[in-house]
């Protein structure tokens, strides 16, 4: 004797109301991904501002104030205020006495994994780069991390040569040689292990003072910045 089988029939207004509850649910997930954003945003633009500007006093050893410029067209710095935009921000620090210590300048690049963010202090009396620090880095940890951490590797910014010629261009361009290698003052001496994070350094830095270094030794020798406001304001007083 043959059984016939049981066969399920479809039911549209189950499938409807299942479709419903999927289009229900992604709606108040993407709500809350939203709210979530907006909520943290100022938190995390306040806690990126603050690292910003530790890192920028740890690059300019000395300062105690700080001052926001934007490069214009003709290459001049233009101060700028706070919520301002501008597509290069250069910050001068100085010291107590309001003289100028030097610049700490953002730059970003290509590295192994993602896109590094840096900052170096330039010091344009001694034309040299006094201070580096990554602000944001996806590298490898334990390898591509090391340029973070690498004494060997942050000494190579404490006094490395960007000298600007009298033409106004950067005479030697800063690269990376291998561990071991370095042999001139704008050479930076890689990291053994870590050689594409470290030449991606070498790179960014490299780019980044061809263009912004002459600038700012202009800027320097015409004695725009070499004192800030403040001391300026008080010597017209007196």
């Amino acid at each position: 004797m043959s059984q016939t089988p049981n066969i399920e029939t479809h039911n549209p207004a189950s499938s409807k109301k299942m479709l419903m509850a999927m289009v229900g649910i992604g709606i108040i997930s993407a709500f809350l991904i939203v709210m979530s954003y907006e909520l943290t945003l100022p938190r995390v633009q306040r806690l990126k501002a603050e690292a910003l500007e530790k890192a920028i006093f740890e690059v300019l050893p000395g300062t105690v104030r700080t001052q926001a410029f934007g490069v214009s067209t003709n290459n001049e710095l233009v101060k700028i205020e706070k919520g301002d935009k501008t597509e290069t921000t250069i910050y001068a620090g100085y010291d107590k006495d309001e003289k100028l210590v030097g610049y700490a300048i953002e730059a970003a690049g290509q590295g192994y994994a993602d896109i590094i963010r840096i900052i170096y202090g330039y010091d344009p009396e001694q034309q040299k780069l006094i201070g580096f620090q990554v602000l944001e880095s996806k590298e490898t940890p334990g390898l591509g991390d090391k340029i973070e951490k690498d004494e060997g590797f942050l000494n190579n910014f404490k006094a490395l040569d960007v000298s600007v010629s009298e033409d106004g261009k950067l005479i030697n361009q800063v690269i990376t040689v291998k561990n071991g290698k370095k042999q001139n003052p704008w050479e930076i001496d890689g990291i053994t292990g870590a050689t594409i994070s470290s030449r991606a350094i070498g790179n960014i830095v490299g780019t980044s003072t061809t263009e912004i270094v002459p600038v700012l030794y202009n800027q320097y020798n015409k004695g725009e910045t070499k004192q800030g406001q403040k001391q300026m304001e008080s010597d017209e007083q007196r």
